[in-house]
């Protein structure tokens, strides 16, 4: 018997066709599967059996499965030559596979920071929607990859030489990516991704002066019932899934603070939901609270002040900068970094002046 769900990790996409499903803050995809044995099952190697039992799966993908540890019986790691028999329970992990999707290759510029035959890291402003969707077919991260890894028209996602990605960062989150250019890397990645051993910081902008230099933030997420294309905090954890955040501070301009996050989870939106909930959403997020004036008076001149900083950074200020992880094919750890884009350092450089001119005058 088969059962088969969806784990919606890190900063990957929901099952759901809707906006927040192609704009996940590094959200990796994977499939969730358990298999119990029936009594008149014959004995037989997990890999075969599970060949012989999923469908638009491939014996060699399954073979990398397991290199990877992904596959359990009775709850322990299972080898290739691992005889199942009838009673047993093979549950495991993969990452999804999206099916049936043309991928339109477009000339679209791209930041390369790295490429090898087995990854691509990609710097994304900005705006880019990373992966075609709900009012999103043209445009995105993965036209402009299937350009630059020079794809025909009319491929499809299953494509052997489309780059697989295994995280994301929303539509408005600048930063840095890693896409997997083979199945190997594919699977690689994701197995560090969903054991949380990549390094990924980001730098936000955060309404109000948060108390502590740092801090973490802990909370299950989970879509916010009232609201589908948000996700909220369930405190008491009856709710969601399982997510940590770790901070600490970098700048203080009194009405606003300048962080650093480490992801130890990712959930869906995982920063912006999790800095909301502790009273201090990000600057300028209109989706998560912060698109209007959460500090400080309202009087005009502030007011404008405010204004202008939203028309200089008209986005939540969320960057994805740094990013570290084991190559796939060598290795060896390597690790990335990022300058804040254009529009954040501007914002920050604003609110500095801001800030001093308001010391100044006390």
């Amino acid at each position: 018997m088969l059962d088969r769900d969806f784990d919606i990790e890190d900063e990957g996409f929901a099952p759901e066709v809707d906006e927040i499903a192609y704009e996940d803050e590094q959200q990796e995809m994977f499939e969730h599967y358990r298999f119990e044995l029936s009594s008149g099952q014959e004995p037989q190697r997990v890999d075969k059996y599970l060949a012989t039992h999923m469908e638009m799966t491939s014996r060699h993908r399954i073979q990398l499965a397991i290199k990877q540890d992904y596959i359990r019986v009775n709850d322990k790691v299972a080898k290739a030559n691992c005889i199942v028999r009838p009673g047993d329970i093979i549950t495991f992990v993969m990452p999804y596979q999206r099916r049936g999707l043309e991928i339109l290759p477009e000339n679209i510029p791209l930041n390369v920071v790295y490429e090898d035959d087995d990854v691509l890291v990609i710097n994304k402003p900005a705006g880019m929607v990373v992966h075609p969707g709900h009012g999103h077919f043209s445009g995105t991260l993965v036209n402009a990859l299937a350009f630059h890894l020079g794809i025909s028209q009319g491929a499809d996602a299953q494509d052997e030489r489309m780059g697989v990605l295994v995280h994301r960062i929303d539509k408005d989150t600048s930063g840095l990516l890693v896409v997997a250019k083979n199945e190997p890397s594919q699977l690689n990645l994701a197995k560090q991704f969903f054991v949380h051993s990549i390094d990924r910081r980001y730098v936000a902008i955060v309404w109000g002066n948060i108390k502590e230099d740092e801090g973490t933030i802990t909370g299950n997420i989970g879509r916010d019932p009232n609201d589908r294309m948000r996700f909220k905090v369930f405190p008491d954890g009856d709710h969601g899934k399982h997510a940590v955040t770790h901070y600490k501070v970098l700048e203080r301009f009194g009405f606003v603070t300048v962080v650093e996050c480490r992801l130890e989870t990712g959930r869906t939106h995982q920063i912006r939901v999790h800095f909301n909930y502790i009273g201090h959403p990000l600057f300028n997020d209109e989706r998560y609270d912060g698109a209007e004036i959460r500090q400080g008076t309202i009087y005009a001149k502030y007011r404008q002040f405010i204004e202008n900083c939203f028309k200089l950074c008209p986005r939540q200020a969320l960057h994805a900068r740094l990013l570290g992880f084991v190559h796939p094919g060598t290795g060896n750890h390597i690790l990335f970094e990022s300058e804040l884009p254009q529009d954040m350092s501007a914002l920050i450089e604003k609110w500095r002046k801001y800030s001093a001119s308001l010391i100044e005058q006390a």
